[in-house]
């Protein structure tokens, strides 16, 4: 992110780990702090309050989004940094779209089905006349009091998503932390495994960015993370969902945040 940005805003909450002075070890002078208290009492809302807080420490018309387990594919970061440029005179195109990879079970498997975002926003214009937002628990963004959709142009850039790739006891405290922020629909994974099979699960044949492959390394794991395969009757649609967008490359049912313009959706 660093060669493509003029400045990167961290918000790095209140811990009692090696955060903070992580943050500060990388030593850059792009990189500026903002050092928080997050209220898990707010739910899933404090992920949209804190992001909304990083955005508001922007100095700058376009900002790139990026989450904590998330990383871009080798040049993606230059991808969108060229859309926002293509695009900055477009009034229509409010926001920039990265495709994405969900790694789910370890390094080498990814999650492919329509509960698990194709797409997302990850760069948007910091104008607050446009009423910009954060959405819910911050998968994404709409805009205004009544959570219009964002408008979005595409980049080409992909993400890779790591954070269900963890080691069991990751998991483990994910969803521990998960349950303190939305008990009640958190509940319903009570018995079930950490990390469930289910239709869509494919095998990973790319390459991995290189700023993490070091960090991969250390964790890679002979451990089997993904239960047994266990059909149920809710894999009945994803099985059938999934078997018309490979053979069409239409996902029906799509949840998005976004309307897509200028570009494929």
């Amino acid at each position: 992110m660093l060669p493509v940005v003029d400045e990167f805003v961290v918000n790095v909450g209140r811990s009692d780990d090696d955060t903070l002075d992580r943050v500060r070890a990388i030593g850059n002078a792009k990189v500026r702090i903002v050092e928080s208290a997050w209220d898990p009492g707010l739910g899933t809302a404090m992920l949209s309050t804190e992001t909304q807080r990083a955005m508001a420490a922007c100095r700058h018309p376009w900002g790139i989004y990026i989450q904590a387990d998330e990383v871009f594919a080798e040049g993606g970061a230059a991808l969108v940094r060229a859309a926002i440029e293509r695009h900055d005179a477009a009034a229509d195109v409010e926001g920039i779209l990265v495709d994405y990879l969900h790694f789910y079970g370890g390094f080498d498997s990814i999650a492919r089905n329509r509960t698990w975002y194709r797409r997302e926003v990850r760069a948007v214009r910091l104008d607050p006349s446009i009423g910009l937002h954060s959405f819910r628990d911050a998968q994404g963004f709409r805009v205004g009091p009544d959570d219009r959709r964002i408008r979005a142009a595409t980049s080409g850039a992909v993400m890779h998503h790591y954070g269900w790739a963890r080691p069991t006891w990751a998991l483990a405290a994910k969803r521990t932390a998960d349950r303190a922020l939305d008990p009640v629909r958190r509940q319903a994974l009570d018995g079930r495994p950490l990390l469930p099979w289910f239709p869509g699960i494919t095998t990973f044949r790319g390459e991995h960015p290189a700023v993490v492959r070091e960090w991969i390394a250390a964790r890679r794991t002979n451990e089997r993370l993904i239960a047994p395969a266990q059909f149920e009757r809710q894999h009945l649609r994803l099985a059938a969902l999934g078997a018309v967008e490979a053979i069409t490359g239409w996902r029906p049912f799509e949840f998005r945040n976004y309307v897509a313009v200028h570009g494929r959706s």
